[in-house]
């Protein structure tokens, strides 16, 4: 459903209370809410955040517009890529128009900034000050504080186990109790076509029971991440690939599409977004990964494709009584994606009112939780909502003793509204596989869930019989809503084999494209065979796989009643050696750098002490060719070529610069050491000091006039905080901000040291050194001497070093953005400074 714009009232909690205390990946019984936790009204400075500011302190908080993107234009389109790409651009565009003027101010006022397009929100850092500032202009809704929320600890129904289950084993109870193994069995559908998504804890990628499913399994013993994966957070230790620090989104994407009798929709594909750090949720965290959810991006989160958004998103967690995620549900929803939502665990068995946010907003599908004896959960939130007097839950589902996937290759049996959600994201994507003109219609998606919904007869907390506030709309049955949705799709299936062996090949992607319907893509199995459901329609197929030819099969017409049985051959083709050389930023030959040919079973290999390399046979095709440099990074950036092999290949790759997001490089320069002419005031262990810029100086795209130098190696644009002797790898959300940091490290000045500063050239063409000379290294007791030069002509910054003890070994070098998310860090704690050396780190425009 669509709900009209909530007035400033109910924006007003927008995040005010985005989970509640102790709560937000749904496990367990909470305590009831207490009545002072009700969400504040009236005031735009909500209560949380007055108090953190008070007497001098700082938070960090949401800046919230009251405005709304007008996303009808994306509910009209047709396919699932269509009303994502076209809900995404009204996004961007209207936060990009809406937010101008904010942060125009924010950038005046020095004052770094977060922005995001999916709700209409400005994260920042600041004090008492500030918060009057931003409630005092007229385009401001409210001031939220961020929160983050530890997780209750899960109420364990068994001890976790590494039994898998066989391939013919019966299904787990929930599965069996909402009829999708009956789904399988009489529509022979398990998901096909359809991709899942979880916000949630992560995801091991390469469980047993999850690995043939993620769609970022290339079919061939690789991975892609890239818009499969994402991690806000930045908690997996190795970046760009899934994790799970807690277990919960394992368990979770388990239930909806693991192997042997796990998961309800085992045919389904799955991707995910890490949207909490581990036993906790930031607010931050949870919009990124909102945001992903709708257009995917790299594992950097660049270049987004909304295209290849998820046609179904999971959240088991949830919160309080507030309007918090709202615009991000109402996106997803205008974007055509179904969303499931736990209703709680604050329940008690009796109390009603106990379902949470946003599982108890209107616009979202809320999710109660019963047991294998078909009573509800003790711990099960009921409604009436409290956020909008909605009738919550919307449906219920199995929550207790499940028994899912978890982290390590094992299994967990554990108890929650969490357990029960996936149940319905599962059952959505039966359904939609089943019955392909559902997909992305949200609203008569859930009137055929609750149409086929086995009624409960509870209404103390309100409602009927048919539909309460205990029970919703009753308990889930796939069955009952396949049988009841339309039966118009045609079943395409068939088996890809060798043309010239005949062997059955798995992992052989089959795209399915229609005009108006979109593209769907499902794999072979082991035994090479595919099955996907489409409606009726002329239909062009693709089909792809390392070693084979492509081969395209257009004009197909399906019709109606008349499954169709395609068998197709490929043909091998022959494999060719890749050789060539890899040269870093200067042109240098560059060893120990990573070659490989991006998502083909060939394994990687290192360029020698010449930069030469050599691949094994690489069958012909069009491919990219990636080379990575080995730690240390410094300014060499990874190159991604286009390859095509069509006989031996030869290729000299020079590394391009290494970026950051905004744009900015850096690249070794010639050394020209500018001596300082004019004292800064600096002295001792912790100082600070701000000067008058005499020109002025761009940083991510702020102009400034005027900057704080530091005792310890810094050129901070924002407000200098004293006590940052502890050097930290870039980027950090934590203060400082905003820096340009030549050599950042726990210095002090004694009296044979000194800061200076010194302008030469013309207007237009002038340089400006901040020279710190013969500084203290506390650890010790070595002095260094380097300088920072800011260059009027080009808006490039210079480090240059004329005596560096340890070659910098303890020193974080590079520069920071103004919100602590973006960097170009050219070494943290690394040896690889000289003396006589340079770095040009070089502006971008993002």
């Amino acid at each position: 459903m669509h709900l009209p714009r909530p007035s400033w009232r109910s924006r007003a909690t927008w995040t005010a209370v985005s989970l509640s205390s102790a709560a937000a990946l749904l496990f367990s019984p909470l305590p009831a809410l207490a009545d002072d936790a009700r969400p504040v009204e009236g005031p735009k400075v909500d209560a949380a955040l007055a108090g953190a500011v008070e007497d001098g302190g700082e938070a960090a908080f949401f800046v919230v517009l009251d405005d709304q993107a007008d996303l009808s234009a994306a509910r009209g389109e047709k396919s699932h890529g269509a009303r994502a790409k076209a809900a995404y651009g009204a996004l961007r565009e209207h936060a990009r128009d809406n937010q101008r003027s904010l942060t125009a101010f924010l950038d005046k006022e020095k004052v770094g900034h977060q922005d995001f397009w999916i709700a209409d929100v400005v994260r920042v850092e600041g004090d008492a000050e500030l918060v009057a500032k931003l409630a005092a202009r007229s385009d401001v809704a409210g001031l939220v504080k961020e929160r983050r929320y530890e997780l209750d600890e899960i109420e364990q129904a068994g001890p976790a186990d590494t039994v898998a289950a066989a391939e013919d084993a019966a299904p787990e109870w929930g599965i069996a109790d909402v009829k999708a193994d009956q789904v399988w069995e009489q529509y022979d559908n398990r998901g096909e076509g359809i991709v899942i998504a979880n916000v949630d804890s992560g995801v091991q990628f390469d469980h047993p029971d999850l690995v043939a499913n993620y769609r970022g399994n290339k079919g061939d013993g690789t991975f892609a991440h890239d818009y499969n994966w994402y991690d806000p957070s930045g908690q997996c230790p190795t970046s760009g690939v899934p994790c799970d620090n807690n277990g919960h989104g394992t368990h979770t994407m388990g239930t909806m599409v693991g192997a042997n009798g796990i998961g309800v929709a085992p045919g389904a594909k799955w991707i995910a977004a890490k949207g909490c750090e581990s036993s906790s949720c930031s607010d931050t965290s949870l919009l990124a990964a909102g945001q992903w959810i709708l257009a995917p991006t790299d594992s950097n989160g660049l270049n987004p494709k909304p295209e290849l958004a998820p046609n179904i998103v999971n959240n088991s967690w949830g919160g309080g009584h507030t309007t918090f995620y709202q615009d991000i549900v109402e996106a997803w929803n205008a974007a055509g994606i179904f969303e499931a939502f736990a209703a709680g665990n604050k329940g008690n068995g009796t109390t009603c009112s106990t379902s949470e946010a946003p599982g108890s907003q209107a616009p979202s599908y809320g999710v109660g939780a019963y047991d294998s004896s078909g009573k509800i959960a003790n711990f099960s939130g009921f409604g009436p909502s409290r956020v909008d007097g909605s009738m919550k839950p919307n449906i219920a589902a199995p929550g207790v003793d499940i028994r899912s996937t978890w982290p390590g290759s094992a299994y967990n049996t554990i108890n929650g509204t969490s357990m029960a959600t996936p149940h319905v994201a599962g059952a959505t994507a039966l359904l939609w596989s089943s019955a392909p003109s559902l997909i992305g219609d949200i609203d008569a998606t859930r009137a055929f869930l609750n149409q086929g919904a086995r009624n409960v007869d509870d209404t103390h907390c309100g409602g009927t019989a048919e539909a309460n506030n205990v029970w919703g709309e009753g308990k889930l049955d796939i069955l009952a809503s396949v049988d009841k949705a339309p039966h118009t799709a045609v079943t395409v299936s068939g088996k890809v084999t060798d043309k010239a062996t005949g062997a059955a090949l798995p992992g052989i992607d089959v795209k399915v494209t229609g005009a108006t319907t979109g593209t769907r893509i499902v794999s072979t199995g082991s035994d090479g065979s595919y099955r996907v459901p489409m409606d009726p329609g002329t239909y062009d197929f693709a089909l792809s796989g390392y070693g084979y030819a492509p081969k395209q099969l257009t004009g197909v017409e399906l019709t109606a009643g008349q499954p169709l049985v395609q068998d197709i051959a490929l043909d091998a083709v022959a494999s060719h050696s890749v050789t060539g050389t890899v040269l870093d930023v200067t042109g240098k030959p560059l060893a120990k750098a990573t070659v490989e040919v991006t998502g083909i079973p060939v394994d990687a290999v290192r360029t020698g002490t010449d930069g030469t390399f050599t691949l094994p046979k690489v069958a012909e095709g069009a491919y990219t060719l990636t080379v990575t440099p080995t730690e240390p990074v410094l300014c060499n950036g990874i190159a991604r070529t286009p390859l095509t092999v069509d006989g031996a290949e030869t290729r000299t790759v020079r590394l391009p610069a290494r970026t950051d997001r905004y744009g900015n490089s850096c690249t070794p320069a010639t050394y020209s050491w500018i001596k300082g002419a004019t004292a800064v005031p600096l002295s001792g262990d912790e100082d600070a000091k701000t000067l008058q810029l005499p020109f002025p100086v761009r940083l991510y795209g702020v102009e400034y006039s005027s900057a704080s130098v530091t005792t310890n190696g810094l050129v901070n644009f924002l407000q200098p905080r004293l006590g940052d002797y502890i050097n930290t790898a870039l980027p950090a959300a934590e203060e400082p901000n905003g820096i340009v940091a030549p050599f950042w490290d726990d210095l002090t000045l004694d009296r044979r040291s000194s800061v200076q500063t010194a302008t030469t050239g013309k207007a237009g063409g002038r340089k400006f050194a901040v020279v710190w000379n013969q500084a203290l290294l506390v650890s010790d007791n070595s002095r260094v001497t380097f300088e920072a030069v800011f260059d009027e002509a080009t808006g490039d910054v210079t480090f240059q070093y004329q005596s560096v003890p340890g070659a910098g070994s303890g020193a974080t070098v590079g520069i920071e953005d103004q919100s602590g998310t973006d960097a170009l860090q050219y070494s943290f704690e690394q040896a690889v400074l000289g003396n006589g050396s340079a770095i040009r780190i070089m502006q971008g425009a993002k």
